[in-house]
C-alpha cells in the first residue's frame, strides 16, 4: 500500500469556539463515479490516483462550503476550512475546521443529519481529460478549488462521507 499525505499545521487551541474539526472521504481514486458531476457534460468521471496525488498540494487551504438544500456545491458559503489530505487505498480523505460559531445554523444542521446521510464532493480547475469522447472521463490531471458538504445520495460519489468531531 503507498500512502500521499500533506497538512497544514494550524496550532491546536483547547476548545477554540470556532474551529471545529471534521473528516471525510472527499472522493475515490480510480474508480468511475456513480453519476455525471456538475461541469463533465453528462459524463460519469474517474479521478485517477496519479492525479490525485499530484493535486494534493492544491487541496491544502481550500475552502469548504455547501449549500442551503444540501444538494450540491455554493462557493460563496464558504464555512471551512480543508487541512490535510491522504490517499489512503481508493480513499482520498480530507480533514480540517468548520467555523461553527460564525455559522451556528449550519453546525447545527450538519449535527441534524444522521452522520451517514452526508458526503463531499470535489470542485476542480484546469481538468485534463484523457479522451473527452469515452462514456466515462479519465481525469489525468487536476487543480482542486475546494469543495462541498451534501447529502451523499446527491454527490457523484456515494462512497464518500462527512464527520463533524464531536
Amino acid at each position: 500500500m503507498r500512502l500521499e499525505a500533506m497538512a497544514v499545521k494550524i496550532p491546536h487551541v483547547d476548545k477554540h469556539p470556532n474551529r471545529v474539526p471534521f473528516e471525510g472521504v472527499l472522493t475515490v481514486v480510480n474508480t468511475a463515479s456513480d453519476r455525471a458531476p456538475a461541469g463533465a457534460r453528462g459524463h460519469r468521471v474517474m479521478l485517477t490516483r496519479e492525479a490525485a496525488e499530484k493535486a494534493l498540494p492544491s487541496l491544502l487551504g481550500m475552502a469548504v462550503d455547501y449549500r442551503p438544500g444540501w444538494d450540491g456545491h455554493d462557493a460563496r458559503r464558504k464555512i471551512g476550512l480543508l487541512t490535510e489530505a491522504d490517499v489512503i487505498g481508493p480513499r482520498l480523505m480530507v480533514r480540517g475546521y468548520l467555523y461553527a460559531r460564525d455559522f451556528p445554523e449550519v453546525a447545527e444542521a450538519i449535527v441534524a443529519h444522521a452522520p451517514e446521510s452526508l458526503g463531499m464532493s470535489y470542485e476542480l480547475a484546469d481538468a485534463r481529460v484523457e479522451d473527452m469522447r469515452a462514456e466515462v472521463w479519465k481525469l489525468t490531471r487536476v487543480t482542486f478549488t475546494g469543495a462541498a458538504i451534501l447529502l451523499r445520495e446527491k454527490a457523484a460519489y456515494r462512497a464518500t462521507s462527512f464527520r463533524m468531531a464531536s
